[in-house]
């Protein structure tokens, strides 16, 4: 390996940008009363949204609401790492450093050494810290609940706990949706949610063996339903229909009837959501 490799990092963004961020952040900490009395558990929901909100921008190939939402993005990232130094627990540079030294040691073949599988990497570097090696153990605990059931299911699919097909997964889910109803025909709440956490697991391993990715799947169907809702309210509007006091009969019609529109003139009676 050329030593010069070792001791120059990639190039880094241009001098001061990401400065300007972290300034603003203190600027804001220092003026405003409500950013002084935020704390890093307290800007959590918020630094979260905005990471959602990035990733809706880039699943819906919008530029413009992407450059937005990584700017918000930013500004929430910027002021965690603020309220750290004002802490004490860390700083901007122990941030910067820490990801370029993780970077270099998880591609050593950037840096003339051989080339080392992801995964091995990961978990040689978890025998240093002395960490016990389970298989779970790769998968972030940080995870959203969907994205968690997803990646989980993953992994210990390489190791060969895995349906050969979406048909075992299909079986699984119809197995669950029987619990479910069992559940809620005997009235027990507690084991309810435990059998409802059940069939999300099962959907999920069904959308995962569809060769489908639940969040995405997931995001689709949440603006499939506001679009046809926000049509379904419109239209109630043009009829004169008053949510509140109208049936669900005269609403069921109204949603077909923006399902036909938005299928062309076709469609099926409401059997289903979709």
């Amino acid at each position: 390996m050329n030593p010069s490799q070792a001791e120059n990092p990639p190039p880094a963004s241009p001098s001061g940008v990401l400065d300007r961020a972290l300034a603003l952040a203190a600027f804001l900490r220092a003026r405003c009363p409500w950013d002084a009395a935020q704390t890093p558990l307290s800007l959590q929901p918020y630094l979260l949204e905005e990471a959602h909100e990035a990733a809706r921008a880039i699943a819906a190939g919008d530029a413009h609401a992407l450059r937005d939402e990584l700017g918000d993005l930013l500004l929430n990232l910027a002021f965690q790492v603020v309220m750290a130094e004002e802490a004490g627990t860390f700083g901007r540079e122990d941030v910067v450093r820490g990801v370029e030294q993780k970077m270099r040691r998880r591609h050593p073949h950037l840096h003339g050494e051989p080339h080392e599988p992801w995964d091995a990497i990961k978990a040689r570097e978890r025998a240093e810290r002395g960490a016990a090696e389970t298989i779970l153990e790769a998968v972030p605990t940080g995870l959203d609940p969907l994205s968690r059931a997803y990646r989980v299911q993953a992994r210990v699919a390489e190791f060969g706990f895995d349906w050969s097909d979406w048909r075992g997964a299909w079986d699984k889910v119809r197995e669950e949706v029987d619990e479910v109803g069992h559940e809620l025909e005997a009235g027990d709440f507690a084991k309810l949610e435990e059998e409802l956490g059940d069939l999300l697991f099962a959907v999920v391993n069904l959308v995962r063996l569809a060769e489908a990715h639940p969040t995405s799947a997931l995001s689709r169907a949440n603006e499939k339903f506001a679009r046809r809702f926000n049509a379904l309210e419109a239209l109630a509007a043009e009829r004169g229909v008053v949510f509140g006091q109208a049936t669900l009969e005269e609403l069921d019609r109204l949603w077909d009837e923006v399902k036909r529109r938005e299928r062309g003139g076709g469609g099926t009676p409401r059997a289903e959501q979709g």
